[in-house]
C-alpha cells in the first residue's frame, strides 16, 4: 500500500490543494458578498451558480478529456479555475460574481473527475478501499483547512482572493510532474431520477434534501454568522466546526448502519440534525459558546447523511449499478444545491438569519416523515445484500469508482468506457509491479 501511495502522491497533493482553496473560496464569497452589500438571495445565487456549473461540467468535461488528454484538460480547466479565483477581485459585480461561480464549478467537477479518475485506475481492486480511506482523509482536511483560512486576511482585500489562485495553480505542478500512465477516458455521469426512484426512494429523497439544505448552509452559513454580529475569525471558528464534527461521525455511524436497517439510521439522524438546526435558530445568538455547540451538532448530524443514503441505495441495487447509481444520487444532491441557495435567503430576508437552520430543521423534518413512511411499507433490504458502510466524499462522480464494492456496469456504446475497475490481477498502470 505503500508503494502506491508513493505512485498517487503527486494526484493526492493536487486534490489537496484543490479541495483547500475550493473551499476557503466558497466561504470567502459569502463573506465577502455580504459587506459589499450584496443582497442575501444573490449571495446564495452563487452556490447556486457553481453547482449549476458542476452539473454542467460532469457531462462536458469527459468529452474535453477524451479530445486532448488529461493532463492537458487538467491544465486547461485549472487555469480557467485560478484566474476566474483572481478575476472575483478586480470586479466585485454580481452578474460578474454568478458568471465566475458557474465557470468555477464547471471546471472543479472536472479537475475532481480528472484526479478521481487517475487514481482509480492506477489501483487494484484490493486497494480500493484503502486509497479511498486515505483520499477521504485528505479530502477532510483540506476542508478543514481551506474553511480555517478565512480568518487569515481581510476579506474586503485581494490576499484571500490571492491565496485561492494560488492553491488552484499549486495542483498544476504535481500532476504536470508525474509520472503516472494516463487513464483511459472518463464516462459522463447520468441522472436518471426513474432508477433511482425505483430502487430507493428514500436514498434519492434524502440526497435531495441533503442537497436544499446543505446547499443553503454552505451558501450563507458564514452570513448567518456575520448577521448575528460576529467577527470573520467566529465565522471561520463556525464553519471549520462543522466540517470537523462531520469528519468526527463518519466512521462510527457507518458502522452502527452496518448493524441494522440503515433506514432507521437514516431517519434517526435527520432527526437529530432537524433538532440541531432548531437548537441553532434559537439559541445561536446567545453566546459564541451556544453557537459553537449548535455547529457541532448540526456537523455531526448533516454530514453523514449523504453518504448513509448511498449506503442505502446500494444495498437495494446490484454491484455493477453502485458507481452509476452513487454519481446519479450526487447529480441528484447537485440539483437540491441549486434550489436550496435561493430558498434559505428569502426566509433569511423574510424572518432574519435563524431562518437558515428554521429551513434545514422543516427539510430534515420532512425527511424524517419520508423515512418514517418507507419503514412502514416496505421491508427492509436483506443482510446478505448489505455492505459495509463506505464514506465516499461529494468531489464528482468518478469518487464513486473507488467503491470497493462496485463492479463495472455494461457500456452501452455512447460513452467511452471510464476503467473504473480493473481485476486484481491486472497490472497498475505506471507501477512497476
Amino acid at each position: 500500500m505503500a508503494h502506491t501511495i508513493r505512485i498517487l502522491a503527486a494526484l493526492l497533493i493536487a486534490a489537496f490543494f484543490l479541495i483547500s482553496g475550493n473551499g476557503l473560496q466558497g466561504t470567502l464569497l459569502s463573506v465577502r458578498g455580504n459587506m459589499e452589500g450584496f443582497p442575501l438571495v444573490l449571495v446564495g445565487l452563487l452556490m447556486s451558480a457553481y453547482f449549476a456549473g458542476f452539473i454542467f461540467g460532469c457531462r462536458i468535461a469527459p468529452r474535453m478529456v477524451k479530445r486532448v488528454g488529461h493532463i492537458r484538460a487538467f491544465t486547461a480547466l485549472a487555469s480557467i479555475a485560478s484566474a476566474a479565483a483572481l478575476a472575483y477581485a478586480l470586479a466585485v459585480e454580481p452578474v460578474f460574481w454568478l458568471l465566475l461561480r458557474v465557470v468555477t464549478g464547471f471546471s472543479l467537477a472536472g479537475l475532481y473527475m480528472i484526479i478521481e479518475s487517475w487514481i482509480n485506475e492506477t489501483v487494484d481492486n484490493e486497494q480500493r478501499g484503502r486509497t479511498l480511506a486515505v483520499y477521504r482523509l485528505v479530502d477532510l482536511t483540506a476542508a478543514t483547512l481551506g474553511q480555517a483560512m478565512i480568518a487569515l486576511a481581510d476579506p474586503t482585500a485581494f490576499t484571500l482572493f490571492a491565496i485561492v489562485s494560488i492553491l488552484i495553480s499549486l495542483a498544476l505542478v504535481p500532476v504536470a510532474m508525474t509520472t503516472t500512465t494516463q487513464p483511459r477516458p472518463i464516462t459522463s455521469a447520468k441522472l436518471d431520477l426513474r432508477k433511482l426512484f425505483r430502487i430507493s426512494p428514500l436514498a434519492a429523497a434524502g440526497c435531495l434534501a441533503v442537497g436544499v439544505a446543505n446547499g443553503a448552509f454552505w451558501a450563507v452559513g458564514a452570513v448567518y454568522v456575520q448577521q448575528l454580529g460576529y467577527d470573520v475569525r467566529t465565522v471561520a471558528v463556525f464553519m471549520t466546526t462543522v466540517v470537523i464534527a462531520g469528519a468526527l461521525v463518519q466512521w462510527p455511524l457507518g458502522l452502527i448502519s452496518d448493524r441494522t436497517d440503515r433506514r432507521i439510521i437514516v431517519t434517526i439522524t435527520a432527526g437529530l440534525c432537524s433538532a440541531a438546526g432548531a437548537f441553532l435558530a434559537a439559541a445561536g445568538g446567545v453566546s459564541g459558546q451556544m453557537l459553537l455547540f449548535g455547529a457541532f451538532a448540526f456537523g455531526f448530524t448533516a454530514m453523514p447523511i449523504f453518504g448513509l443514503c448511498v449506503a442505502h441505495a446500494n444495498d437495494r441495487a446490484e454491484p455493477h449499478e453502485y458507481v452509476t447509481l452513487a454519481a446519479g444520487l450526487l447529480l441528484l444532491y447537485g440539483a437540491g444545491a441549486v434550489a436550496g441557495p435561493v430558498i434559505a435567503p428569502l426566509l433569511m430576508n423574510a424572518f432574519g438569519p435563524s431562518a437558515l437552520f428554521i429551513h434545514s430543521s422543516v427539510i430534515y423534518g420532512a425527511l424524517v416523515l419520508f423515512g418514517l413512511y418507507r419503514i412502514f411499507v416496505r421491508d427492509p433490504a436483506p443482510q446478505s445484500n448489505r455492505e459495509s458502510y463506505v464514506s465516499v466524499p461529494r468531489t464528482s462522480p468518478a469518487v464513486f469508482e473507488f467503491d470497493p464494492r462496485a463492479e463495472p456496469e455494461e457500456n452501452d456504446g455512447d460513452e467511452p468506457v471510464s476503467g473504473n475497475v480493473s481485476t486484481a490481477s491486472s497490472p497498475v498502470p505506471g507501477s512497476s509491479t
